[in-house]
């Protein structure tokens, strides 16, 4: 190894160390059980930290959402402990900045400077987009992290979003999402039929193909529309995220498994012009803390929906499971949906091609290294 590169390598493992020791301090500062808290820089005992990074962050969920929302509240001021102060990036609620759905193009266009976002709300003008954020009957959590640190997911999308002047990081993920809130039993594929239902991403062309009416909506405009009558169901995250948003007062049949969405991920979308210009040391920082905010976001999405599944009888919901033969019905309509994308968008074909060969890899191990779930 050259002397320049081992030198580069020892400034990135520098960077990691400071991030990790800031990283511990912050967490020290944190309530134990809760999301993380404020954290401020002690000028009296640092000095003036001069400020290397000064971002917004606009973000396509509010802050106020357990999970989904606190994610971006944790990685940001944990790189604010860890810099001491010289990585400040300010988040921004839904629609404070820029539209909830129109941050990635506003990162594009230089408006912002980056921002915290779903890329399934791209699918519209970048359609393989989604594949980056969720696959109905695709990769679990785990699955996907794998596929996108060591088998190429990385390098793809980032290409895909090189093309849009974008920088992504891959910065949250989170289990299965709920199969939706519906006010009728759903037994067959004719009980979603004519249905107008909040739907988002791949999925929601699919449910399109059954003969439901869909639309999209931001998540904090969903009650409005349910309580109204405006969509008779909807989709949207994860148990506790849903309870939060109140759905259980106007739908009572929360159905399982969420087939559109095994897993989700959320990524921080750069304007490539100030990624180049931020230090590589500060790169290494901000991809670190994403990392982490990723297995931060992916333990309290599995931590906290137990609890919460076990409280439906009080409110009122029932917890549902839709029929196998319903869930190979929609499984089957997926493949086709994926195949016509393919042949439409040869970058949807090259992500997609990625993403099947690392499943039918990891299959194998898949298949034989976990415990059946009848054992």
């Amino acid at each position: 190894m050259s002397r320049s590169k081992i030198t580069n390598a020892s400034a990135a493992f520098a960077v990691v160390i400071a991030f990790l020791a800031g990283l511990i301090g912050s967490l020290a500062l944190r309530p134990a059980g809760g999301p993380a808290a404020s954290v401020s820089v002690d000028s009296t005992s640092t000095g003036e930290v001069a400020r290397r990074v000064n971002w917004r962050l606009p973000l396509s969920f509010q802050t106020t959402m357990p999970v989904l929302g606190d994610n971006p509240i944790y990685v940001t001021e944990a790189l604010r402990a860890a810099s001491r102060g010289a990585v400040d990036i300010r988040l921004f609620e839904p629609g404070e900045v820029v539209p909830a759905f129109g941050i990635s193009e506003a990162v594009r266009d230089g408006k912002i400077e980056a921002g915290y976002t779903w890329l399934g709300y791209d699918q519209g003008r970048i359609p393989s987009a989604a594949l980056l954020a969720a696959v109905p009957f695709g990769m679990e959590p785990w699955e996907f992290a794998a596929w996108w640190f060591d088998a190429g997911g990385e390098e793809v999308g980032r290409a895909l979003y090189a093309k849009h002047n974008t920088h992504i990081i891959f910065c949250g993920l989170t289990g299965p999402e709920t199969a939706g809130w519906f006010r009728e039993p759903v037994r067959s594929l004719a009980d979603v039929q004519g249905l107008k239902i909040r739907f988002a991403g791949i999925g929601g062309k699919v449910i399109e193909r059954t003969g439901a009416s869909v639309t999209m909506l931001p998540g904090g405009e969903i009650f409005q529309a349910l309580e109204k009558g405006a969509i008779d169901a909807t989709e949207y995250a994860l148990p506790i995220v849903d309870q939060a948003l109140g759905f259980n007062r106007v739908a009572t049949y929360n159905y399982y498994p969420g087939w559109h969405q095994p897993s989700t991920a959320s990524h921080m979308v750069v304007n490539m012009e100030v990624w180049n210009e931020t230090s590589a040391a500060d790169q290494v920082l901000i991809e670190t803390a994403c990392t982490a905010g990723v297995l931060r976001n992916l333990a309290r999405s599995e931590a906290l929906q137990g609890a919460v599944i076990a409280g439906f009888p009080d409110v009122g919901v029932s917890a549902e499971t839709l029929p196998v033969d319903l869930l190979r019905e929609l499984e089957r309509i997926t493949e086709t949906v994926l195949e016509e994308e393919a042949q439409r968008d040869p970058d949807f074909a090259a992500i997609l091609a990625s993403q099947n060969a690392f499943r039918a890899d990891y299959a194998h191990w898949k298949a034989r290294g976990y415990l059946p779930r009848d054992f």
